[in-house]
């Protein structure tokens, strides 16, 4: 599937969504045509690569909406994420970084190791091409967050946004690119974690600790409290052992 066809295939799914499950969906529709404007403008140093991986990453986070309409099992970190979706209400924010993070922690690492093999692993000058397209993507995401913060503004209802909040919204988007650039740089890690795994065949039972490990991090998001204060002694991301 070429990245023009993931974008489509995102815009069909997210017509039958409901508006908060909408939320994460848009965003990351958004996210995902800005990262398509990349490749088609050749701003990585493999294109071809990013746009194998892009739709790796992706497709998880549709075969889970898949399989939520379906009836079907959902991994954990995704089963609180949609779950919130039908619970009370949570401001706009929130339920964005209930979709990230369970994306990031949990799917992110497994689409690197979709596209990285054993033998590329164990090649340190193609992994440092890998990790730099890898690090690209903070930046255009980075480059999303004000435009992402006046949408989900915009959506708001009074009360959503306390006077607390309101006085750390500089912090806001400041934190969310900090949190991102770390969580990231825990995915990576956690990639290398599966690739040992895989090549010992203990892939399976690191999966289902990351499973595990992703679904806490994201039922963090749901307690009460200021998400991002939380966040900022938590941490976003999550790390195998």
């Amino acid at each position: 599937m070429s990245i023009d066809a993931l974008v489509t295939r995102m815009e069909a799914i997210g017509k039958d969504l409901s508006p908060t499950q909408r939320l994460f969906h848009d965003t990351y529709l958004r996210t995902t045509q800005a990262v398509a404007a990349e490749i088609h403008g050749g701003g990585f140093r493999d294109t071809g690569w990013v746009e194998h991986w892009d739709v790796e990453f992706a497709g998880l986070y549709l075969d889970a909406v898949t399989s939520l309409r379906a009836g079907n099992r959902v991994p954990g970190p995704w089963h609180v994420a949609f779950a919130a979706a039908d619970g009370p209400r949570l401001p706009p924010l929130r339920h964005v970084l209930l979709g990230m993070n369970a994306h990031i922690n949990y799917d992110l690492p497994q689409a690197l190791i979709a596209v990285i093999t054993d033998h590329e692993f164990d090649d340190p000058a193609l992994l440092a091409r890998r990790r730099a397209d890898h690090e690209h993507i903070d930046e255009i995401l980075a480059a999303r967050v004000a435009e992402e913060s006046g949408v989900l503004k915009s959506l708001e209802l009074p009360g959503d946004r306390t006077l607390l909040g309101r006085l750390l919204e500089p912090f806001n988007r400041r934190g969310t690119e900090r949190f991102l650039k770390e969580a990231r740089a825990k995915v990576w890690r956690n990639a290398h974690a599966l690739a040992i795994a895989r090549q010992n065949g203990r892939l399976t039972g690191r999966l289902a600790e990351l499973e595990r490990l992703s679904e806490a991090r994201v039922a963090d998001l749901i307690r009460p409290g200021h998400v991002l204060l939380d966040l900022a002694r938590r941490g976003f991301g999550v790390e195998l052992d």
